[in-house]
């Protein structure tokens, strides 16, 4: 019977490097970022470690896994900006209440579909660098596309959610609803003078 190791783990895991854990960018992460990157790991885990920069998750599964619905999108463009994550596909509204979800990539893992990880997060070089590109990057409004077509986080530590096809961090939902709330009220306008009429007759 063959001896079990010491250091075997019962189970998947997740590896992340010690320097990775070390590093300025990994600890200038909300704990928001920290629980949307470690969601979009049990999601690599869910395809078999494969499909890295296919693996999608939405808003309902990151809001499952204990994330506030309000911070999820800062927490996704803070993992950008920190070189964490990469959105390859940019979710979109659908029907109804519906919504394309997210593609992500990790960029500290290797995989067939993603065989040399990139580790944008070492260009981040000090802690100051990571609070104030984490900073910005929640507080940013991704309301206009990026002209010059890059991927900021590969270049200059920008916000690359800003880089969106179209508007992914306006909710997908709110506006709808606002929409038909405005409509439906302005369908009852006209029966308000109605009651002056009323009141008048009585008195």
């Amino acid at each position: 019977m063959a001896r079990r190791k010491n250091n075997a783990i019962d189970g998947q895991f997740s590896a992340r490097t010690i320097e990775m854990l070390g590093s300025p960018a990994w600890r200038a992460l909300s704990l928001s970022a920290h629980k949307v990157f470690d969601r979009i790991c049990i999601e690599l885990a869910h395809h078999g470690g494969n499909d890295n920069g296919r693996l999608p998750v939405t808003y309902g599964q990151f809001m499952e896994y204990g994330i506030d619905r309000h911070a999820i999108a800062p927490a996704i463009r803070e993992l950008e900006a920190l070189g964490f994550v990469e959105v390859t596909q940019r979710g979109k509204p659908s029907a109804g209440d519906l919504r394309w979800p997210n593609f992500f990539r990790l960029t500290c893992v290797n995989s067939k579909s993603s065989p040399t990880p990139s580790h944008e997060w070492r260009r981040v070089k000090t802690r100051d660098d990571a609070e104030l590109l984490a900073k910005a990057a929640r507080k940013a409004k991704c309301k206009k596309q990026n002209p010059s077509g890059e991927n900021p986080h590969r270049t200059n530590g920008g916000n690359p959610h800003c880089h969106a096809q179209f508007p992914v961090w306006k909710s997908p939902t709110t506006s709808p609803v606002l929409e038909t709330h405005t409509t439906s009220i302005s369908r009852v306008v006209p029966a308000k003078p109605a009651m002056p009429r009323r009141w008048n007759d009585e008195a």
